[in-house]
């Protein structure tokens, strides 16, 4: 494959951005402009040229393909293997504690479950309490994480784990039902009475062992990729306090990275795992659509996936086994689901990269800026010297799809949420009263049109994945955007940021894709970058085999943040038969 040796330039469709952040006064007027009937039409038509909306209605026909029945994700070929070098899972870390460090501690007596989830708990509340903001719990049951988290300790007492997610903390977003929490979604509006039962996901990681420690805080309705809100006091970027910690998910990422747990439950419906993800420096995957159970999920629709935010790819593999490993009948959607490869999820996260074939379309890396290319190409160059190659690919819709991405997710979420818009409006944020407000001029054509585009890119991906194992992105087109002390609990809009977070994000939530980020290095203010893979329908175990390659070979690693907090008082080293779990 030829190549430039030079990083891509910084895109020309962020540069052409005109709209700045809205806030104070300005997002006000906007939200006037937007709401009253004569201006709405033209502040719609700003920001549809600000979002590239505006040239969707001219691109080819032949772009464009019948609307499918389902939204089942297509798959390019059947499984390919590579050889698998048989390298084991990838070492264990000082930092981050992953779930083996956890199960490890537990055995030898160093602390138990219980411990920890008591150190939890008042690292909680310590977190709360700082300024700038680093709070990352919407709601906690004291009650409930000692029960469990005693219950483990006696497992391990009694030499009985379930496994070694027995006694690890669990962050859950709030968007998953917890029995006896309110499920907010981000929203004030409601009503939120307490749920009745543990949505699947849930159930499954507290049958695994998992310990419930809190409800993580999320943009409002999961709207915003940057990680403000008037709602729920968002925490900023550990890494630096003055930068955003991205969204949706974004308490569930920031806890990853602090060190609260190793694994989160978390939701991706237009990068809402992989954006926090990769802005906080630790790992993420959205698998396949269909894949998760969303039972007791809040966020439905056609793009919307549950999956984790971990320390680690191997974490991410044992989240995968816990709540994926067989189909829920209140979902029907995980009927599409095949089995999980033998051996599980993690099953080749020794394979390497020797024969693997990573599609590149590098017209589509000329929309990352120079920070974020310069730092994604040189981890692609050495996996390409570790033995895999790149192929060039096209895939001329990709580069639109932030755009057909805003004309599908946005329309979905106005729909579910339109009682609230029609009785609750003044208690949604000014920055979402916006977006809604230009959401509901979308004619039925526009909305018609992207989903005829989202099939024809889907076909393109597909035919592009028929030739090679996984695709390779930037995970974010930027790094995490500013968001001052100041800025907290206030309403901002911000068209350049939300379009760097989300530029490379939709391909997989409209496609169904899975695609997993990696942390594999910072820009010059020592802010994370994250490289994104992308695999074939069901085809996690690929995803996660590159992940865990570049961890191997320390391209990707999670740094350890100011302020971080680690629940296990004494290192403890992990017993070799421990490492190849």
């Amino acid at each position: 494959m030829t190549m430039s040796a030079a990083p891509p330039s910084p895109s020309s469709k962020l540069r052409r951005m005109k709209v700045p952040r809205l806030t104070g006064r300005a997002l006000t007027a906007a939200r006037l402009a937007a709401e009253a009937p004569g201006s709405s039409a033209a502040l719609r038509e700003v920001m549809k040229r600000s979002l590239g909306i505006d040239r969707l209605a001219s691109l080819p026909d032949a772009f464009r393909d019948d609307v499918p029945a389902e939204a089942r994700p297509l798959q390019a070929a059947p499984p390919r293997r590579w050889e698998d070098a048989g390298l084991g899972a990838p070492p264990v870390r000082d930092w981050p504690r992953p779930s083996v460090a956890y199960a490890a501690a537990y055995r030898k007596g160093a602390t138990t479950p219980l411990r920890v989830a008591e150190r939890a708990l008042s690292a909680l509340e310590a977190l709360a309490a700082e300024r700038p903001c680093m709070n990352i719990a919407v709601a906690t049951s004291r009650e409930a994480t000692l029960r469990d988290a005693d219950a483990s300790t006696a497992r391990h007492a009694a030499g009985r784990p379930r496994g070694l997610l027995d006694g690890v903390p669990l962050l859950v977003k709030d968007e998953f039902d917890v029995e006896g929490l309110p499920t907010t979604l981000g929203s004030p509006c409601g009503p939120q009475p307490p749920a009745p039962r543990d949505a699947a996901v849930v159930a499954r990681l507290r049958q695994a062992g998992a310990v419930f420690l809190c409800k993580t805080v999320l943009t409002e309705w999961g709207m915003s990729p940057i990680g403000n809100s008037v709602h729920q006091r968002m925490p900023h970027n550990p890494h630096n306090k003055e930068r955003a910690a991205g969204g949706s998910s974004t308490g569930s990422a920031v806890g990853v990275a602090l060190g609260l747990a190793p694994l989160a439950a978390s939701g991706d419906g237009g990068g809402s795992i992989r954006a926090p993800a990769a802005l906080n420096g630790v790992f993420g995957i959205k698998p396949t659509f269909g894949r998760v159970s969303r039972a007791g999920d809040g966020f439905k629709g056609s793009v919307a996936h549950a999956g984790p935010i971990a320390s680690s790819t191997a974490d991410l593999a044992r989240f995968l086994d816990a709540v994926a490993s067989e189909p829920d009948p209140d979902d029907d959607l995980t009927a599409w689901a095949p089995p999980p490869p033998p051996g599980g999820f993690g099953a080749r996260l020794g394979a390497g990269v020797r024969g693997l074939r990573i599609g590149v379309d590098e017209a589509e890396w000329r929309d990352a800026s120079t920070p974020v290319a310069s730092v994604c190409w040189g981890a692609l160059r050495a996996l390409e010297r570790e033995g895999a190659t790149l192929v060039d690919v096209t895939i001329p819709l990709a580069r639109h799809a932030a755009s057909i991405g805003y004309l599908v997710i946005g329309p979905e979420s106005l729909a579910a949420f339109q009682r609230a818009w029609r009785e609750q409006r003044d208690l949604i944020s000014e920055d979402l009263r916006v977006t809604f407000s230009l959401l509901s001029g979308v004619t039925a054509l526009e909305q018609i049109d992207a989903a005829r585009l989202r099939a024809g890119m889907r076909r393109e991906v597909a035919r592009a994945l028929a030739g090679v194992d996984v695709l390779a992105l930037p995970t974010t087109a930027i790094t995490a955007p500013p968001y001052a002390q100041a800025e907290e609990g206030r309403a901002f809009l911000d068209p350049v940021a939300l379009d760097g977070m989300c530029r490379f994000a939709f391909l997989g939530n409209l496609t169904g894709l899975p695609a997993g980020t990696a942390p594999v290095g910072v820009d010059a203010e020592r802010l994370p970058i994250g490289l994104q893979i992308l695999g074939d329908a069901w085809d996690e175990a690929a995803v996660l085999a590159v992940l865990a390659h570049l961890e191997r070979s320390e391209l990707a690693s999670a740094r350890r943040p100011p302020g971080a907090i680690d629940l296990l008082e004494v290192p403890e080293p992990v017993e070799p038969e421990e490492r190849s779990r």
